[in-house]
């Protein structure tokens, strides 16, 4: 390997670590931004591949803007308060049926408004259910974790990685139900029984206490209206295999509009809740992707994956989708998926392959911490309420949940595929 080449496979590692490892509590951000610069800098990447990286992510970026201004909205508007707070009443004293009423509305939120949604907006308003309701926080907690990844192939929507993976050509809504919806349903019921295993001892005191049911604002119900738009929206433009992340951000504007035309000094307050590092994080990403596609390592795993394939395609498919599921967790399923994807630009491997390679980038984080940018942003939020998960308990736990689910899903997918060749 050339120096050039160790250089920036040594940035890159840097980079994807301080994303990961957040050294001196700087923002993600920071970290991908400053690798990518210093590539730049250094001449190991030259400003045209670095402004491809950047034009790649800007459908993802669009994407994530559009969701996090209606996500914060909602937010502000007591929402996702609402509706936790309402899973928490029609629980009537049960925690088993508060476990699973929450466990629905992770799949909702995910599958409609984005992993990413459930871990940074959800989890807060879990937390103040199960403290109105007089509950031990965690086991409910867990349930905002491990649904935004297993429910996050419900749609092309549910998750940004999935817009990663696929890049311009996301398959239509028809061709994604047809591949995703068995292995979905799987995914989701394997990890909702396993969690549900995992925490049963810790789920056995009553619900009670004042869980009250505020009622929804003029402005809840606009921000509820705009969610339920958005999700027909993007239900009709993926049916026609248009890319997704201007129309998500326009309704987002649009929904915050609303919002703040009855209320300008909301719109101080709905800017400053919504992440915008995560955008410049995304963008230096696809550059670190750039830059290692310049060392050769996509050519070699497109070539490996497309030699698998002839050998035989549905242990290829296996193969594949289940390291792409580690591999997530060493590096954070981002840059893996980004990886991924440009591979599969290069070996345009057979559906089933880039199918299971999509059921691991999204199953896998749910073995660590460290797998998604959900499961890092739902830590975030639940040590701001005076929860902590550490790195071992988490994982303790996600080697339990993860393998089933994933097994399931891909077995599915291939099954799947088989029928109809067969």
């Amino acid at each position: 390997m050339s120096p050039s080449s160790l250089a920036i496979w040594a940035i890159a590692a840097l980079g994807t670590a301080g994303v990961v490892a957040r050294p001196f509590r700087l923002p993600e951000a920071v970290w991908a931004v400053a690798a990518a610069v210093l590539l730049l800098v250094l001449g190991l990447i030259p400003w045209s591949d670095a402004l491809t990286g950047v034009g790649k992510s800007l459908d993802v970026c669009l994407f994530l803007a559009g969701m996090m201004l209606l996500s914060e909205t909602a937010r502000r508007e007591g929402v996702f308060d609402w509706v936790a707070s309402l899973a928490v009443t029609r629980a009537r004293g049960s925690p088993t049926r508060l476990f699973r009423l929450i466990f629905a509305v992770g799949v909702a939120v995910t599958a409609f408004l984005s992993n990413d949604a459930t871990a940074v907006v959800l989890t807060p308003a879990v937390y103040a259910a199960t403290r109105r309701a007089r509950v031990e926080a965690l086991p409910y907690l867990f349930i905002c974790a491990f649904v935004a990844n297993a429910a996050s192939f419900v749609l092309p929507i549910s998750n940004p990685a999935n817009l990663v993976l696929y890049g311009d050509h996301t398959p239509p809504l028809g061709r994604w139900l047809a591949s995703f919806a068995a292995p979905s349903v799987l995914a989701i019921l394997a990890t909702y029984g396993v969690l549900r295993l995992v925490e049963g001892s810790r789920l056995r005191q009553p619900v009670s206490g004042d869980v009250g049911r505020p009622g929804l604002t003029t402005g809840g119900r606009a921000a509820l209206a705009g969610i339920g738009l958005t999700a027909v929206a993007l239900l009709v433009v993926s049916a026609f295999d248009t890319p997704l992340g201007l129309p998500t951000c326009l309704m987002g504007a649009a929904t915050t509009l609303v919002t703040v035309v009855r209320d300008p000094r909301a719109a101080p307050a709905i800017l400053r809740g919504v992440s915008w590092s995560i955008l410049p994080l995304v963008a230096g990403l696809f550059v670190l992707v750039e830059a290692v596609d310049r060392t050769g390592l996509v050519a070699v795993l497109a070539r490996d994956l497309t030699a698998a394939v002839r050998a035989s395609e549905p242990a290829a498919a296996a193969a594949a989708g289940g390291l792409l599921a580690l591999a997530g967790n060493l590096i954070n399923n981002l840059p893996a998926g980004l990886i991924a994807s440009t591979t599969i630009a290069r070996a345009h491997p057979p559906r089933s392959v880039v199918d299971a390679l999509l059921i691991g980038v999204d199953l896998g984080p749910n073995l660590s911490v460290t797998g998604s940018l959900a499961t890092i942003l739902w830590l975030t939020a639940i040590r701001r309420e005076g929860e902590s998960v550490g790195f071992w308990r988490f994982l303790k736990v996600g080697a339990l949940v993860m393998p089933p689910a994933l097994i399931l899903a891909i077995g599915a997918r291939l099954l799947a595929g088989a029928l109809v060749s067969g």
